[in-house]
């Protein structure tokens, strides 16, 4: 009952509690002025004194220390004319925990040393006799001020564990939201680098047929048509493979699913081997590169998306030059080519530069492309080695 209800000081609700506290502790004093006999039976004054000190607690809540004084001005000339001193001790009590409960312990030391001292002062002067019965009060003055310290204490503990339990599962909730995002950028790179490479392939594999059948009707190439159908199929095919293992860890709806080998330096052969079917000349050169999984994901992604931007944007007899090599700690990827056209004018900004940059940082890279002087487009990563296995895999592709 002495505890806070848990309203705002200064509310409505914590003035209505307080005031309902205030009048059951009344009836408590009064039934204890009536019957209790350790003192004059009050009077009129007694009283009036008696009831007036109850009043005060209807504002202990907001104002601790004055509802103290307030009630000590009463209680006070209550005890010096000796009326029932048992029936004035439950308001002083509940005066001086709200001080210390609602205070630092450093207040309820500095009120109970006051409390104690004035009052030994005051009956040692007028009343020496009383001395032995105020040191027995003071005991229970100072077992109610460590009740309110400890009280305060305890809630500011259940507080404090209430707030980490909150702030832990606002953490997990923020995470959990934060590898949603990445994983969803995640697969929204992979299918854009899937996407946009094979349709790229199948597109300029499917003119040169459509060109061949068209340039002569009498003498049809049929083995270069024939050629063209199976690159095509080829392209298909591991564009469907790619893509139903992507589908594969969307619908297990984790990102904590295993999503097989990821793609690697070992598959650049094939890259270049596709763009080579799209009628560019490609130089794959690859020295003493060895990386971790996750670098040399972001590598055949960095290259990949640079080959179907040549092919796609260089115009005719484009040669592209691939070169990778590990140096000073981190593997250094060069893509570049003299196409007369690197970036069409009609040409829409995509994802692609985007997506290349977003590989490179998420295994603590850095890559710049932009065109070359006198023709043609350069792509440029730099790729740390020593990267962080966490953040490289979040970069890594899906197959």
């Amino acid at each position: 009952m002495l505890a806070f209800t848990g309203a705002v000081p200064g509310s409505r609700r914590a003035l209505r509690d307080d005031a309902l506290f205030a009048a059951g502790l009344a009836v408590l004093s009064g039934l204890l002025a009536a019957f209790v006999d350790d003192g004059r039976r009050p009077g009129l004054l007694g009283w009036s004194l008696l009831l007036c000190a109850h009043v005060p607690l209807a504002w202990r809540r907001g104002h601790p220390l004055l509802v103290l004084l307030a009630v000590v001005a009463c209680v006070a000339p209550y005890h010096a004319v000796d009326y029932t001193h048992m029936a004035a001790v439950p308001v002083g009590m509940v005066a001086l925990y709200t001080v210390a409960v609602s205070g630092r312990p450093r207040r309820a030391l500095i009120t109970g040393l006051l409390v104690v001292g004035i009052t030994l002062t005051v009956n040692a002067s007028v009343a020496p006799h009383q001395v032995a019965d105020v040191l027995r009060i003071s005991g229970w003055v100072v077992s109610v001020l460590l009740l309110g310290v400890y009280v305060r204490i305890h809630r500011q503990y259940v507080t404090s564990v209430l707030e980490r339990a909150e702030r832990a599962e606002r953490t997990r909730e923020e995470e959990a939201r934060r590898r949603v995002a990445e994983e969803r950028l995640r697969v929204a790179r992979d299918l854009h680098d899937l996407l946009a490479h094979s349709i790229t392939l199948v597109g300029v594999q499917t003119s040169v047929a459509a060109h061949v059948l068209a340039a002569d009707p009498e003498r049809l190439d049929r083995a270069a048509v024939a050629k063209a159908l199976d690159d095509i199929a080829d392209t298909c095919r591991s564009a469907r493979g790619e893509l139903r293992a992507t589908l594969h860890v969307l619908r297990a709806g984790t990102a904590d699913e295993p999503r097989g080998p990821l793609p690697g330096l070992d598959g650049l052969a094939d890259l270049a081997e596709a763009a080579r079917t799209s009628g560019a000349e490609v130089e794959l050169a690859v020295r003493e590169a060895q990386a971790p999984p996750a670098v040399g994901a972001a590598a055949y992604r960095i290259v990949q998306e640079a080959l179907t931007n040549a092919v796609r944007h260089g115009g005719p007899g484009l040669t592209v030059q691939v070169r990778i090599h590990a140096s000073d700690a981190a593997l250094r990827v060069t893509v570049t080519d003299d196409g007369t056209a690197a970036v069409a004018p009609s040409h829409t900004p995509g994802f692609g530069l985007v997506g290349m940059r977003e590989r490179a940082r998420s295994v603590g890279g850095t890559l710049e492309a932009g065109p070359r002087e006198g023709g043609g487009f350069t792509v440029s990563a730099v790729l740390p080695l020593a990267s962080v296995g966490s953040a490289g895999f979040a970069g890594g592709g899906l197959q």
